[in-house]
């Protein structure tokens, strides 16, 4: 081994609730443990201006939260490296993490890179998201309470989302480029049945307008007969889809067909020392307060190899 990389009990990468949480565990445990975070601290959850259901705060920032979590890591004892992971190799016994500022080494890893959302890509998109352009209808919802709004997609999420959002707002519109739907019959038929969800077909938003930095409106364009609609809306929730950031561990760890790290509730991969937390696995419901039990999970899994196989 060169004596110039790093080596740590167990490497983490990504600094969102799911990275923080096993950071915290690990080092309880008295493990040496390096956080690896491309980017700001927290991931999605850092650029979430508002958190509404994270037990133990009424309303916190996102941002604070994140620095939270990275603090209290910090404080028992776990490295925390703002570099961009470019490379990782199983090499059995340890697992390789290469950055542009160098190779590290570690026994076991714990994969918590997450998901993001798959955007519209449409002017106005960027500009308001977080002002009523959101991606998580369970996480945001509460603001829009009484105000009408749209949810654009065809899915499972598409429609649990605007039922969700029925019984808070006073009118949602499912807004899906085909006539056809992906999701699941039964969630058609219960979103049918309520009066205050409607439907625009055959349409994508082309653009999104906003007065006083809030979203007032959508310009739509119907794909069949080329027409712009405006619908007036105070919000927008994407549900398009996710991308979970697996592209580094493709062929290292086995992924579902969406591209998640196959993982049940025990966070165990395919492969042998290494384990997936947060939204990067497959699972059911992706929020903050599933991703830090995942992080514990983690750590506690990893705890158990190594000393078990990781000696």
């Amino acid at each position: 081994m060169d004596q110039n990389t790093n080596f740590y009990d167990i490497a983490i990468i990504g600094a969102g609730p799911a990275g923080y949480t096993a950071a915290i565990y690990a080092a309880r445990a008295g493990r040496s443990v390096a956080v690896f975070e491309k980017a700001s601290p927290g991931g999605q959850m850092g650029i979430t201006s508002t958190i509404e259901n994270y037990p133990g705060f009424a309303s916190v920032e996102g941002f604070e939260l994140a620095m939270k979590m990275e603090s209290q890591a910090k404080v028992l004892g776990a490295v925390c490296k703002t570099e961009a992971v470019t490379a990782v190799t199983d090499e059995g016994k340890y697992k390789r993490i290469t950055t542009k500022k160098g190779e590290y080494l570690a026994k076991s890893l714990v994969i918590a890179t997450g998901a993001k959302p798959r955007l519209l890509d449409v002017p106005g998109e960027a500009l308001y998201t977080g002002r009523g352009v959101s991606y998580c209808a369970t996480c945001d919802g509460m603001f829009f309470r009484g105000r009408a709004v749209a949810v654009n997609g065809g899915g499972d999420t598409a429609f649990e989302d605007a039922l969700y959002l029925s019984n808070m707002c006073s009118s949602v519109t499912l807004i899906h480029r085909r006539d056809q739907f992906r999701a699941a019959a039964y969630l058609v038929k219960r979103a049918r049945g309520k009066e205050n969800i409607h439907f625009i077909l055959n349409s994508v938003v082309k653009e999104i307008k906003g007065k006083e930095s809030r979203v007032s409106s959508l310009v739509l364009t119907d794909r069949t007969t080329g027409e712009e609609t405006v619908l007036e809306c105070s919000g927008l929730f994407v549900a398009a889809g996710r991308v979970p950031e697996t592209e580094l561990f493709r062929g290292i760890v086995e992924l579902d067909q969406a591209g998640y790290i196959i993982a049940g509730e025990d966070t165990r991969t395919s492969s042998p020392g290494i384990f997936a937390a947060g939204d990067v696995r497959t699972k059911t419901l992706r929020q903050i307060v599933t991703a830090c039990a995942d992080g514990a999970v983690a750590a506690q899994a990893a705890e158990e190899w190594l000393e078990s196989e990781g000696k």
